[in-house]
């Protein structure tokens, strides 16, 4: 058996976590296996692509060209939406490889959706987002066109049918209509808006979980780990994380801030990564500490270790790695019930699940677990448990080695 996997990076977002794991985890086992990349940032050996800054060039350069050629504004997209028009060199890359079978993650801007009806393997495609099943957004959100045909989509602010959105929905419709294509939804959540589009209503859907290195992702000392970064001792700190955290809307910060002043927690303050430096907002209601991008897993551990609870005020989340990563660091999450997050928070039980998009109650949840030490230690030791049991790398590369040999016919 040999397996090759597609993303756009092997570093940078869930879905390279997702199939950088998985990789790894699949080749332990003796199984053949490679991902080929947009953008290469590691000396992994078993990953190719373009190093970083000739594939980081290309991927924005795809973006800016997919708008000009589609005759739609950037602003108005906000890099939300992609038609997947551009030429790509996939079709040689897997013709030469030796893979029996191709399992995508996120290729929404490394290929032409063309593309994957040339591929003649088995393709197995795990929906890190919803481009697959839409007319070419990534989050819809509301929206639930993708379960007709798309049309009148809000992310391109089209008031017309036959809009860019349902164009691309009509070519992904022709072009994979004959595909031997099984899905992969990390969530349940997913799992439910794919088979209920109209693209993918037909097609066989998995629930898989993405997998975490339980090993990396470990509780440490929170004293040590305070004192790494410099975070204050006496206090009780929340994190908030996530690529352009304070400028992307989907990941809630205008709602955190809401949500901190409802809270009214004692000495509690607020510990930020991925935030540049001209993100830092004015006026908020506690102490802050902006850390900066992290991407070293180490690092990341003895942060979520370091403080008290982790926050996730986001809009839309299939399954965050963010949370699976606190949880396995015995860090209860606050964060709002939400697409894919309660397949990991138990509200009350290992975390707190508030109200949609409610601050007053988010706040709540901040406090429920910051006033009591021995409640949140028992909710820490709570949530590392159920992703020890439940997401470990191992377990979740066993069920993809299990569908590949059922797809297959193989044994192993």
């Amino acid at each position: 058996m040999n397996i090759m996997y597609l993303n756009r990076s092997d570093a940078e977002g869930g879905a390279a976590r997702a199939a950088t794991n998985l990789l790894n985890s699949i080749t332990r086992e003796g199984i053949s296996a490679n991902l080929h990349v947009q953008r290469k940032s590691s000396s992994h050996p078993a990953v190719s692509g373009l190093p970083e800054f000739p594939g980081k060039a290309l991927g924005s350069a795809r973006r800016i060209l997919e708008t000009i050629f589609s005759g739609q504004c950037l602003a108005k997209n906000k890099g939300l939406f992609s038609p997947a028009l551009l030429p790509d060199r996939l079709r040689g890359v897997i013709s030469r490889s030796k893979a029996d079978l191709v399992h995508l993650h996120w290729t929404a801007r490394m290929m032409r959706l063309e593309t994957l009806a040339q591929t003649m393997r088995p393709i197995v495609w795990t929906l890190h987002d919803s481009w697959p099943f839409t007319g070419g957004c990534f989050l819809p959100g509301a929206c639930e066109r993708y379960r007709d045909a798309c049309g009148m989509c809000p992310v391109l602010s089209s008031h017309r049918e036959d809009d860019l959105s349902r164009r691309t929905w009509q070519r992904k419709h022709e072009a994979w209509r004959n595909l031997n294509l099984t899905l992969i939804a990390p969530s349940h959540w997913m799992g439910e808006r794919a088979r209920s589009s109209a693209l993918f209503q037909n097609r066989r859907v998995e629930i898989i979980p993405n997998g975490i290195d339980i090993s990396r992702f470990t509780p440490v000392d929170p004293k040590t780990a305070r004192h790494q970064f410099g975070l204050p001792q006496g206090k009780r700190l929340i994190l908030f994380g996530a690529k352009s955290a304070v400028r992307d809307r989907n990941k809630g910060f205008h709602l955190l801030l809401k949500a901190l002043q409802a809270a009214e927690v004692n000495d509690m303050e607020l510990v930020v990564i991925g935030a540049g430096p001209g993100d830092r907002p004015s006026g908020l209601a506690v102490n802050s500490h902006f850390l900066g991008w992290q991407t070293d897993d180490s690092q990341l551990a003895q942060l979520y270790s370091a403080v008290d609870a982790f926050a996730l005020p986001s809009l839309q989340e299939n399954l965050p790695y963010t949370v699976m990563e606190a949880m396995a660091c015995g860090t209860p999450c606050v964060a709002f019930c939400q697409g894919g997050v309660p397949d990991l928070i138990d509200h009350r039980n290992n975390g707190y699940l508030a109200r949609a998009f409610d601050p007053k109650d988010f706040g709540h949840g901040l406090r429920y677990i910051l006033t009591d030490p021995a409640q949140r230690r028992e909710m820490g030791a709570l949530a590392r448990h159920k992703i020890v049991t439940e997401f470990a790398i191992d377990r979740v590369a066993t069920r993809h080695f299990q569908l590949y040999r059922n797809l297959l016919k193989k044994k192993p």
